[in-house]
């Protein structure tokens, strides 16, 4: 059962400005990048449901998080059905998120308030997820789309919330250019939580990395 309610999940998001992803096989190191993560002042994680058992390794990164990281936010994305849906939410989760729009995982969340994020490329999937009660919007894959999408969505609909997600960009430059165009928050998975820092365990590096995000959205938002 989620911990937190769905306005509290929005909220968190927009005030955190950013979402890190990740996934991994390995317990232990999952819950010491979310640490990692936690420590350098993020309070969400996306854990990227893409391989096999992981939602056993999810409900052990819940429970890790209850204990020992109070106010850390735990969500699941790559989800494609809502009996999956139905599942993370079983398992704790606080936010569902989609690489594509899906009804039936809308109501899914719906039926127990929790935020449901849909990977949505047009406007009109961005309209009809929010006539299916979505709070932000997930903009993916947004290397495709780019900044300027965000800021013409936002002139006919400036009540739409969004968080651009692959290929986001942690340098100031990017991030600039996100979050002047109109975006809510970000997803960054690889290019925060690189393969170097995963391969040699370089935890203070993810901290360090993950609060000059932090501070860098800040002074944009």
């Amino acid at each position: 059962m989620a911990q937190f309610t769905r306005i509290e999940v929005a909220q968190a998001m927009k005030d955190t400005g950013m979402v890190p992803l990740f996934f991994s096989t390995d317990v232990n190191l999952s819950k010491n990048i979310l640490k990692a993560c936690y420590d350098g002042g993020a309070r969400l994680m996306e854990f990227t449901a893409r391989g096999d058992f992981a939602h056993e390794i999810f409900a052990e990164l819940t429970k890790y998080a209850i204990k020992e990281l109070p106010g850390m936010i735990m969500g699941v994305g790559s989800v494609t059905d809502a009996p999956a849906a139905s599942l993370y939410m079983q398992l704790g989760a606080n936010f569902i998120v989609t690489p594509v729009l899906r009804e039936d995982i809308a109501v899914v969340c719906n039926r127990r308030k929790v935020l449901w994020s849909p990977g949505c490329g047009t406007l009109t999937e961005i309209a009809r997820a929010e006539e299916l009660g979505c709070e932000i919007v997930k903009l993916f894959p947004a290397d495709l789309y780019g900044a300027e999408f965000i800021k013409n969505i936002k002139g006919p609909q400036p009540w739409t919330s969004i968080m651009p997600t692959g290929g986001v960009d942690p340098s100031a430059e990017s991030l600039k250019s996100w979050f002047q165009a109109g975006a809510t928050c970000v997803g960054i998975g690889s290019q925060l939580i690189s393969k170097e820092i995963i391969a040699t365990k370089n935890y203070a590096e993810l901290t360090k990395r993950v609060k000059e995000v932090i501070e860098i959205i800040s002074k944009l938002k």
